[in-house]
């Protein structure tokens, strides 16, 4: 690359405005030049309170923009596939926000038109490149609990105000996500595991619609395992008494402990003792995912999260969900 990334957003909602938007401004070498919402006047604001040169309510204009080389989709996942093909047409740059699409398929056909047209793809699997994740994927290089035995993961929410009240709620309309909050959240946790080792080879579940409160699934339970041996489980329940959120990785010679989605230290036991790691997030979440797609765009540095990576995470899913034979 030899020239600035001028970049557009598609869908300015609530994830774009500390999460990710601001950092397509700070990272050097990219500018966001224009973004687009099916509301003009909130695509307006959007544009004024972040310094947006251009807002526009039509995607195709900000898609077609001459001026625009690449595009971030953070749209809801049942519209992803739709625009990157558009995107994809177009010959830009493009990153979508997770997951990818509703289905594998949407994903294999999304990653095989960026890859025949020789176009960069990302996907916002932002914990791939945050460093509070990367130290836990150094100490497992480091082997600092030995060989890797199991990982395990238990996340549980209580039902919200919203998923009680019956109003519409896309995350939980099993049209755009089978699975609801798993579709949103578990995908987060199943694709870091993903970055630290390696490919999943088997893989099955269970799910169930325990509570009633909408059409998605708001139970599920795992298991898996990857080409090393590494032998893996999840239980992810969104009617539950309390929240919770724990992984533990097991190894030959102690454990690691640590939060997917709450910034608790990382926990290493041995029995040499234990040690605790506090490394904190930074205010927009996906400050060094963007800054890494600069990285690879202007250097040999390959990008954590692409295409070919969120497919997969997309399969594992699919098989945990029984949507894939």
């Amino acid at each position: 690359m030899a020239k600035t990334v001028k970049w557009g957003i598609i869908g300015c909602g609530n994830v774009t405005e500390v999460k990710s938007g601001p950092a397509y401004k700070m990272a050097e070498g990219f500018e966001l030049v224009a973004v687009m919402r099916r509301n003009l006047e909130l695509a307006k604001d959007y544009a004024e309170r972040h310094n947006v040169p251009r807002y526009y309510n039509d995607a195709d204009e900000l898609i077609n923009d001459s001026e625009i080389d690449a595009v971030y989709i953070a749209t809801p996942p049942d519209t992803h596939h739709y625009y990157a093909m558009k995107v994809a047409q177009a010959n830009k740059i493009c990153c979508i926000e997770k997951p990818m699409a509703p289905s594998y398929e949407e994903c294999l056909e999304i990653t095989n038109t960026f890859k025949i047209k020789g176009v960069p793809l990302f996907v916002a699997y932002y914990r791939r490149s945050l460093p509070r994740f990367n130290k836990v994927k150094s100490l497992l290089e480091e082997k600092a609990i030995g060989d890797v035995r199991h990982i395990h993961w238990y996340l549980s929410r209580t039902p919200s105000d919203l998923d009680k009240s019956g109003d519409y709620n896309w995350r939980t309309d099993a049209k755009i996500a089978p699975a609801g909050y798993f579709d949103d959240l578990a995908s987060h946790g199943l694709d870091l595991f993903n970055y630290f080792f390696g490919d999943v080879v088997k893989v099955g579940g269970i799910s169930k619609n325990q509570q009633h409160l909408y059409t998605s699934k708001d139970c599920i339970v795992g298991s898996w395992e990857y080409a090393s041996g590494v032998l893996g489980s999840g239980i992810w329940s969104f009617g539950a008494y309390q929240r919770e959120d724990k992984v533990r990785i097991i190894g030959s010679e102690g454990e690691l402990s640590f939060s997917v989605f709450f910034e608790e230290p990382i926990q290493l036991v041995t029995s040499q003792g234990s040690e605790t790691f506090q490394i904190d997030n930074p205010k927009h979440i996906q400050q060094f995912h963007v800054e890494n797609m600069a990285k690879h765009l202007y250097s040999d540095t390959q990008h954590p999260s692409t295409g070919k990576t969120a497919s997969h995470t997309a399969w594992v899913m699919g098989r945990i969900l029984g949507l894939i034979e």
